[in-house]
């Protein structure tokens, strides 16, 4: 029934019940749309609930199961949707952003700001959707509100699949590429170029050549989703590639108590196990907490080689006042690894050896060793006019220790050579900011304002030699050469970067259907270094970068309740520290993204499509000189100019969400094409820039519970598929030329809840036993990917 909203005013003023319902109630309720929910509630608590249809309008309540007080109830129901509730006596109302208007009477549950610390929260949802996220501007929008391509791969989604890993996660989210360049060394790759950040709640972290060998694959054990934008995202990141946006979104504390335990068992004698704690840590639910820990220990498909693993998280928040939350945190994974440096050979003209996926031509003595430890802090104190100021701050110690071999050719003679490498490499990310809702021409808008600091110090050292000179891939003996002891200052690199920006966005409610949002970004930007050379420092050439300015705009139309359509523009700036004959460091590059395109909602949100069109420009690439002759450092230094410009052009499509209450479904398309617009080379104009990026990208991800008396078991899998791609170099008699032919990976999964507490899960993993390369970096350096290979998993949680 509904209600005007001065109704339940004057009936909590009249006190119409002042009785607190705090007995416990045994609920049972998906996930499901949120206004459903909230009338399944109030007819098992017996809680008359009011709320504005705009408030719960395409959102879906998380479930809720288990004998639960009825506000520690409505806080599980309504995590992840942005609403807030408050109970008082047996009448209860729930608010959020939407315009006021008329209130309607059903079930709520009244959420605490324990359950719901963040408004995205996916555990416990089985969906593999989400509500709003904030990685694109910070504000507070659902997918179908950010004028951008964006992903959100649910907690749901990566305990179905399997996922332990970032890796794992890239491998399967729409538009985004694994490329390996060694068995321990990875890159991301989206709509043609490199992903050069990576973000922990919000906080991005510099993804560097040397960095991407220290920041392990991270462990998706402490995360509760990955939220990805793709195309350029300057707004959030500042410096970086026109490539994509990966944040990690940690998971938090919960006032009700949960606890699961996990193992795993598989293939190549795979053991892993998970705990997962949290709880209000006092009465009163003001102080909450969780521990995640998680241990691995895996050999490997490749001879030799294997990995052990160990993370432990901690995590507390505590409410300072009802309107103020404290929240501090720390991460820790080590990971041990007897792996090592360079992958395996073609012949020399690029064409497969046809060896064994299990070959492995290091050494039994080599090992790759990585930690890293996280401290983090969160700060964010809500005001009654609806605004919230926000203040985090991350540090990130990585280190890593390795000692490994690589492979090189000498016209058909393949050689093996080795080095010791030790790095340091520290991040610390801060950021404050406002956000709140403004009222301007008799309409009310959103904006966000703020300010952020980011800085890295790297250090590396290493030494290397030859270890073998000459080497037969077919009878090679990973015991034969005796482990080398290095001298560790023949080559070293020191860098320290610093950057600073602030930072606005907002969103202008022009009429009800059209919604605007504009931002800009100036950053100022640090860097200084020194190389060493056989103990002997050379500084580099310093730079600073003042004042640049990053834009952001973007325009989203409903059509009607379930389609709307969207245009954006985007930019991102990357600073260079190549110099000109001058001597002048060349201007950062800068990337430029356009998009067009449509989104729907379908069943309250349950179901999300995009359709999107792209194109995204990288100029003022620094190429080097052709004619080195006018370089007056040259050749100590080399000289380089603003001669590059790449287009990446391309559709992006994805459908993710429920096709029914049991159908859960991720599929997404991408083609890409990027090219040489302007190079000093002028052969490579028109040519692909990056030859072993696939263009066109297919992943789906799929699982169903069976219906009526058979709904313990489910069953769903996940295919992946690519077009052919290649990598070549060389010219004349050295030219050489690798090919992927194109492919398609097959997974499957069974799963089978035994009791309430106890669930089981069944992985297969290329079901067809698929031969294909994870990476062609080069003659000397290519790596297979996964053969078959399966896990068993069983979850027992209270």
């Amino acid at each position: 029934m509904r209600i005007h909203s001065l109704s339940v005013a004057v009936a909590l003023a009249l006190g119409l019940s002042t009785r607190v319902l705090a007995a416990p109630v045994a609920l049972d309720l998906p996930a499901q749309p949120l206004a459903d929910a909230l009338s399944r509630f109030a007819e098992a608590t017996g809680v008359k609930v009011a709320y504005s249809p705009a408030d719960v309008a395409g959102k879906r309540s998380a479930a809720v199961r288990g004998e639960l007080e009825p506000d520690q109830a409505l806080a599980r129901l309504l995590a992840g949707s942005g609403l807030s509730g408050s109970v008082q006596g047996n009448l209860a109302s729930v608010s959020g952003t939407a315009p006021a208007g008329s209130l309607q009477l059903d079930s709520v549950n009244v959420t605490s700001q324990a359950d719901v610390a963040g408004s995205s929260v996916t555990e416990g949802t089985q969906s593999y959707t989400t509500g709003a996220m904030h990685t694109a501007t910070k504000l507070n929008l659902s997918g179908r509100e950010t004028p951008q391509s964006v992903t959100v791969v649910t907690r749901q989604r990566m305990d179905d699949q399997g996922v332990n890993t970032i890796n794992d996660v890239v491998k399967n989210t729409t538009g985004v590429t694994l490329q390996k360049y060694g068995p321990e060394r990875q890159r991301f790759v989206a709509r043609g170029f490199t992903v050069d950040n990576i973000m922990y709640d919000g906080l991005p972290i510099t993804l560097s050549t040397y960095t991407q060998d220290v920041i392990s694959a991270a462990d998706m054990a402490i995360f509760d989703r990955v939220e990805v934008v793709r195309g350029a995202t300057g707004m959030m990141q500042g410096a970086g590639s026109p490539s994509a946006a990966i944040n990690l979104v940690r998971k938090r504390p919960t006032a009700t108590p949960q606890v699961s335990l996990t193992g795993s068992a598989g293939s190549w004698d795979s053991y892993r196990a998970e705990l997962d704690a949290s709880s209000a840590l006092n009465d009163s639910g003001t102080l909450r907490g969780r521990v995640v820990t998680a241990y691995q220990d895996k050999d490997s498909y490749q001879d030799v080689t294997g990995t052990e693993r160990g993370v432990f998280y901690a995590i507390g928040e505590a409410d300072l006042t009802d309107d103020t939350t404290l929240t501090v945190g720390a991460s820790y994974q080590n990971d041990n690894k007897n792996s090592d440096w360079g992958g395996l050979p073609t012949a020399p003209d690029g064409r497969d050896l046809h060896l064994s996926r299990s070959t492995y031509l290091g050494n039994d003595w080599a090992y790759w060793d990585t930690t890293n430890t996280f401290l983090f802090s969160e700060l964010e104190h809500r005001f009654d006019n609806g605004w919230k100021l926000h203040a985090a701050g991350s540090k990130l110690w990585g280190r890593i220790d390795m000692l490994g071999s690589y492979l090189s050719y000498s016209g058909s003679t393949l050689s093996q050579g080795s080095g010791r490498y030790i790095y340091t490499d520290d991040h610390d990310s801060y950021d404050v900011y406002a956000n709140g809702p403004f009222h301007l021409l008799g309409r009310t808008h959103e904006l966000v304002v703020g300010a952020s600091n980011r800085e890295e110090s790297f250090d590396g050292h290493g030494g290397w030699g030859t270890t073998a000179n000459r080497l037969d891939p077919f009878t090679w003996d990973s015991g034969s050469v005796a482990k080398p002891n290095y001298y560790l200052r023949n080559w070293g690199l020191k860098t320290d970067s610093e950057q600073n920006a602030v930072y606005a966005t907002t969103r202008i409610s022009v009429t009800d259907p059209l919604k605007v949002i504009l931002g800009g970004r100036l950053d100022w930007y640090d860097y200084e270094g020194e190389n060493m050379s056989n103990n002997v420092v050379k500084p580099q050439n310093g730079y600073s970068i003042t004042r640049n300015v990053t834009k952001y705009a973007g325009a989203i139309y409903d059509l009607n309740e379930t389609y709307s359509v969207y245009a954006s523009y985007t930019d991102i700036f990357k600073p260079q520290n190549n110099q000109d004959t001058s001597g002048a460091v060349i201007q950062p590059m800068t990337g430029k993204n356009y998009e067009i395109g449509m989104k729907a909602a379908y069943f309250d949100g349950a179901l999300n499509a995009s359709a999107a069109l792209f194109q995204v420009d990288q100029e003022n690439r620094a190429k080097l000189l052709n004619d080195q002759n006018t370089c007056p450092s040259y050749p100590a230094v080399s000289c380089y100019e603003a001669a590059g410009k790449v287009r990446s052009q391309g559709i992006d499509l994805e459908l993710t969400g429920a096709i029914t209450p049991d159908w859960q479904l991720s599929a997404g398309y991408t083609y890409v094409e990027a090219k040489y617009k302007k190079d000093t080379n002028k052969a490579n104009e028109g040519k692909l820039f990056d030859t072993d990026q696939p263009r066109h990208l297919f992943k789906l991800a799929t699982t169903y519970t069976l219906p009526g008396d058979y709904n313990r078991w489910r069953v769903g899998g996940s295919l992946n598929t690519q077009n052919a791609i290649y990598n070549e170099g060389g010219s004349g008699a050295s030219a050489w030329r690798i090919e992927q032919d194109a492919y398609t990976l097959v997974d499957l999964l069974v799963g089978y809840k035994l009791s309430e507490h106890v669930d089981t899960r069944l992985n297969f993993n290329n079901v067809f036993d698929k031969r294909y390369y994870t990476g062609i970096g080069s003659t000397t350096n290519v790596i297979y990917g996964e053969p078959r290979n399966a896990m068993l998993t069983v979850k027992w949680s209270l």
